[in-house]
């Protein structure tokens, strides 16, 4: 049975079936849990985690999955295959089919209460799901329920199989031939296996082994608390109508809530050990048995020959596909907190580096020059008026553009480019939105909420133009364009802003007009047969 691929390589055509394959792969790991979450290691006792996780399907159905595929697909006839299942054995089924039977019609019944990211999960796995009302685990001999449908299916047509999870002894019978002498090879000082019971394949197939390979062990079940759920195991109750030899295959049942299932899984992710709700929910049933044993005295009974008491308990799935249940079912203190967590609601779109333009690239893709380009302007502040009635009789903005300026009035009304237009969102006494979250919120509410349905003025500015967005420093502006983008509009933004302008030395200007900006410029612009720079004081 141990495989000598310690190297874990698979090559060849068959190299994924062998990467699946128990028999040629090494045991599935083995972890003694860290003494931190061990509140018992001082009594003698130590344990260790099974990781079902780490076989590629990432679950511990993978097993009866593979057993219960091999027993019933019957080659060339099978087409399809059906099974109710809350998750992880129809996700393993469907990856299993394709594997070794190159069959991607795998179908899940499954009930309607099931979690919005277990499905989603499914269905990236390429998974059909019916979805069934009523209790979220019906009784196997439910005609009303999910389970029944799924064998009535299969009953009908000889192209579909029901390898029936809750029935099918290939299901246990797996854990005989993989996981037990997994365990027992790795572990021979093990005293106690733990496992939980959902359809009890895995705990009936663990105990049934140990049984006859190691009548020493003690077996434990854990089912949950009446009236509580965790995701995959079941209550006592419903327990009743399993055919399975579980009643043989275990010493002692704990019954567990779905709050100290959570909570204990959500520590052993955090030291390393990464695994869903109902492994957290194993191990709450192994501490509970332990503290009843030291209670009363008898913990020493289940030592070995070495004094200390070897306990193995199963980590059953990942967590991941949890994740928003472990929000609901524990308090916000078990998480650290996110800061600018207002972020989440506001700047909800994409930006890229193409939206944000240098001004010699901008400006001449939206101004225009209608003036002969030998007009040479000289700013001067003496000259103020009729240095602004040159400019805008000389540019103007070209045909289907616009330029919005963001800065407050004063600013736009001491100096803006030719044909520009003022809406004043950016405020120059705040901080950049990009360093300030309350910033940036304020203005991306007002942004939404000024251009999601643009009003009667806001409207022609904007539709059907290419736009260029201009503040004091570029941010404003760049945000402004997320929004004006992610609605539709052609819309750039002037990097760096007016203060990029401002910081140009435009003397350099192409062509034969030249602008000082020299020591008392308050502003001026360069021009030649295209426009190249305009800048405020």
């Amino acid at each position: 049975m141990p495989s000598q691929n310690f190297l874990n390589v698979y090559k060849g055509p068959n190299s994924v079936r062998d990467y699946f394959d128990p028999e040629s792969t090494p045991p599935l790991p083995l972890v003694e849990i860290p003494d931190k979450l061990n509140p018992y290691r001082r009594d003698g006792v130590r344990i260790y985690a099974k990781m079902m996780t780490m076989h590629p399907a990432n679950n511990v159905k993978s097993m009866p999955a593979l057993n219960l595929l091999e027993k019933s697909v019957v080659p060339g006839k099978t087409n399809t295959i059906i099974e109710y299942s809350s998750g992880s054995t129809v996700i393993s089924m469907s990856l299993i089919s394709r594997v070794f039977h190159d069959i991607p019609d795998v179908r899940a019944f499954l009930s309607n209460k099931t979690s919005m990211a277990k499905l989603r999960l499914m269905q990236f796995f390429g998974l059909d799901i019916t979805l069934f009302g009523g209790p979220s685990q019906p009784e196997p001999s439910d005609e009303r329920g999910g389970i029944r449908a799924a064998e009535r299916m299969a009953e009908n047509n000889e192209s579909i199989i029901n390898p029936n999870q809750y029935e099918n002894d290939a299901n246990w019978k797996s854990h005989v031939r993989w996981t037990g002498p997994q365990i027992l090879m790795q572990l021979p000082e093990i005293n106690l296996i733990c496992s939980g019971m959902g359809t009890s394949g895995t705990m009936t197939g663990l105990g049934m082994f140990f049984k006859e390979a190691r009548p020493s062990v003690f077996r434990l079940g854990v089912c949950t608390a009446a009236g509580d759920r965790v995701p995959g195991p079941r209550s006592f109750a419903l327990l009743a109508p399993v055919e399975f030899p579980w009643k043989s295959a275990v010493d002692h049942i704990e019954e567990v809530g779905s709050h100290d299932s959570f909570s204990l899984s959500l520590d052993l992710c955090r030291e390393g050990i990464v695994c869903g709700p109902s492994s957290g929910f194993n191990l709450t049933g192994l501490f509970q048995f332990i503290e009843k044993q030291k209670a009363a005295g008898t913990l020493r009974d289940l030592a070995g020959e070495d004094g200390e008491i070897h306990c193995v308990f199963l980590c059953c799935d990942l967590p991941y596909q949890y994740i928003n249940e472990y929000f609901d079912k524990l308090s916000p203190e078990h998480f650290p907190s996110i800061k600018n967590e207002a972020l989440t609601k506001v700047d909800l779109y994409r930006y890229d580096e193409a939206w944000e333009k240098n001004a010699e690239t901008a400006l001449p893709l939206f101004l225009d020059v209608k003036r002969s380009p030998r007009d040479v302007v000289l700013s001067d502040p003496k000259l103020e008026m009729a240095y602004e009635k040159h400019l805008n009789g000389s540019i103007v903005v070209k045909d289907g553009a616009i330029i919005i300026d963001l800065r407050q009035p004063i600013d736009f009304d001491r100096f803006s480019l030719p044909g520009s237009v003022n809406l004043p969102f950016a405020d120059p006494s705040k901080p950049s939105p990009f360093s300030a979250p309350t910033v940036l919120e304020a203005l991306w509410l007002k942004l939404e909420d000024f251009f999601k349905t643009p009003g009667d003025y806001a409207h022609p500015l904007v539709q059907g133009k290419r736009i260029l967005l201009l503040c004091y420093d570029g941010d404003s502006s760049r945000v402004a364009t997320s929004v004006l983008r992610a609605k539709g509009y052609e819309a750039d933004s002037l990097r760096g802003g007016f203060r990029a302008l401002g910081e140009l030395d435009i003397r350099q200007a192409r062509g034969e007009c030249v602008v000082s900006n020299s020591p008392g410029t308050k502003q001026g612009i360069a021009v030649t047969c295209e426009v190249q720079l305009a800048t405020p004081s």
